[in-house]
């Protein structure tokens, strides 16, 4: 049996971070919560995951500059952005960023999210 698949959610809005991270793991992969860009620095110096759920707006460190820090580290770890923004303009700076997806949280139920993970984990 392969291994399971390691998700990790950037997510400063706690609910939102714990809801994707139960529905994740009852979908059979190992996902973890953590609540700003600094946080996922630390965590994907001591780890390495198959996947990022990024959003954009938090503190300390927003998702664009988390993106780019990654780029800096040569950490290319797929992400796909995750915001209640939805200008074009973001989704562009993300995907130049080298988000794969983007979408809008109020508008993603659950289990489209789950969808999108499997594209590209």
């Amino acid at each position: 049996m392969p291994s399971q698949k390691k998700i990790l959610i950037v997510e400063d809005e706690k609910p939102i971070a714990k809801a994707m991270e139960l529905k994740l793991n009852n979908s059979g992969y190992f996902a973890k919560a953590v609540f700003d860009g600094m946080e996922a620095l630390k965590e994907l110096d001591k780890e390495k995951y198959d996947l990022l759920l990024v959003d954009i707006m938090m503190p300390n460190m927003d998702g664009f500059t988390l993106l780019g820090k990654l780029r800096e580290k040569n950490i290319n770890t797929p992400a796909i952005v995750t915001s209640n923004l939805s200008q074009k303009e973001d989704v562009e700076k993300a995907k130049n960023l080298g988000a794969r997806d983007f979408f809008v949280k109020s508008d993603t139920p659950l289990t489209e999210i789950v969808r999108r993970v499997e594209k590209f984990i």
